[in-house]
């Protein structure tokens, strides 16, 4: 076994942002959390080069992408859903999903939930993101999120 990278993204509704390319160099995956909307972005993750894997959310409308996989890597069970269950889960250490539009980094009776935030549409003051993990050979988890543009915040009283 060797340490993984992979490149996660999801919610991109049809856009796929200027320099989304540089966060697919030297990763091994893709992992999309669904919600693509627009078949032919695939063909331009594809064209990334690392294997892409899928899965489908609310606003696809191509059946044939499945609602969950699960994967197992470096010894951790991985599950990619778009919307997270409410009900336990179970044979999963990791589970990373979109469809909130926020970003999540959460550890929740055993399992660590992770959701890269949103390409598009970020939700509650968030700002645009993707997301790069990193799997240590022994298992071990990186996490590393990155803002697609870097919010502007003034506070108020302050020129």
């Amino acid at each position: 076994m060797r340490t993984l990278r992979v490149f996660v993204l999801a919610d991109t509704h049809d856009h796929l942002p200027e320099g989304l390319e540089g966060f697919a160099d030297g990763a091994d995956e893709i992992w999309h959390l669904g919600d693509v909307c627009a078949p032919s972005l695939v063909v331009r993750l594809e064209g990334l080069g690392p294997p892409l894997t899928l899965v489908r959310g609310n606003c696809d409308s191509n059946f044939d992408w499945p609602l969950k996989i699960d994967l197992k890597r470096n010894q951790l069970r991985f599950r990619l859903v778009h919307i997270a269950p409410s009900n336990p889960l179970e044979d999963v250490d990791v589970l990373l999903h979109g469809h909130t539009h926020v970003p999540r980094y959460e550890r929740k009776d055993g399992i660590l939930f992770l959701n890269p935030g949103c390409v598009t549409r970020p939700n509650r003051g968030a700002p645009p993101s993707v997301a790069i993990l990193t799997i240590g050979k022994n298992g071990e988890i990186d996490w590393r999120l990155h803002p697609l543009r870097q919010q502007r915040f003034e506070i108020e009283g302050q020129p």
